[in-house]
C-alpha cells in the first residue's frame, strides 16, 4: 500500500471509530443478542489504530477538533 493510500485508509478508520459506540455503551438491552459481535467489532478497530500509533482515546478530539474540550493533560 502507498503511503497516500495508509493515510487515506487511516483517516477513514478514524472517522468511522468517531461514530462507533464506545465498549461501555454496548449492552445486550440495547443489542439484543449481537451485543458480543458489536464488542468484538470495537476492539478489532481499536486494536488497528493501536497497531497503526494511534490513540483510540484521542480520536474524536483530533476528528471533532472544532466541538472538543481542550484536553486536561
Amino acid at each position: 500500500m502507498i503511503e497516500e493510500d495508509k493515510k487515506a485508509t487511516l483517516e477513514a478508520l478514524k472517522i468511522a471509530f468517531t461514530y462507533m459506540p464506545k465498549a461501555i455503551e454496548v449492552n445486550k438491552y440495547d443489542y439484543g443478542d449481537r451485543y458480543q459481535w458489536v464488542l468484538k467489532h470495537v476492539e478489532t478497530v481499536r486494536e488497528a489504530l493501536l497497531i497503526n500509533g494511534i490513540d483510540p482515546d484521542e480520536v474524536d478530539g483530533e476528528i471533532n477538533s472544532d466541538i472538543s474540550p481542550n484536553s486536561t493533560y
